[in-house]
């Protein structure tokens, strides 16, 4: 199994066949992520298999995003200027039932934090962030180090650290 994240490219793989679980993963994968794509809104990137580099294993997609900086933890605010904080979010995530348990999530996670300090580099971003879709979603973001905002217990961020 050789294992690839790319970006989505709409003739190339196959959404039609993708089933998380939950609906509304299955159709934003099908049907918006490649407007939004084109359209400038987010980026979606999904994992392969080389066997079959068609078939859709899990994806995940970014946006540019930013978090006031009174929803930040009080040890996060420091030393940030008085403004919405500029971030990346991410907008889904979301495995195959067929390819759940294997740890893809946390690839995908992974993924999305190394083009949110790749983007640091270039434009400036200090979180990522996350809407979670649901409690369970929401725990797996803090196990991966992610922090309630203080809006809401479902939006979390993880700080991009410092250069």
């Amino acid at each position: 199994m050789a294992l690839h994240i790319v970006r989505l490219d709409p003739a190339r793989h196959d959404r039609a066949r993708f089933d998380c679980g939950t609906p509304s993963l299955n159709r934003y994968l099908r049907v918006q992520a490649g407007q939004h794509q084109r359209d400038g809104i987010a980026t979606t990137h999904v994992l392969i298999d080389d066997a079959d580099s068609a078939n859709v294993l899990g994806y995940c997609s970014l946006a540019a995003a930013q978090v006031n900086l009174a929803s930040l933890q009080p040890a996060d605010q420091k030393r940030l200027p008085h403004y919405p904080v500029p971030s990346v979010r991410v907008a889904r995530l979301a495995v195959a039932t067929c390819a759940q348990g294997n740890g893809f999530g946390c690839l995908l996670l992974g993924h999305a934090a190394n083009c949110s300090l790749q983007l640091r580099e270039q434009l400036g971003a200090r979180l990522l962030v996350v809407d979670a879709i649901d409690a369970r979603a929401a725990a797996f973001y803090r196990v991966h180090g992610f922090r309630e905002t203080a809006d809401d217990a479902r939006t979390l961020y993880l700080p991009l650290g410092k250069t």
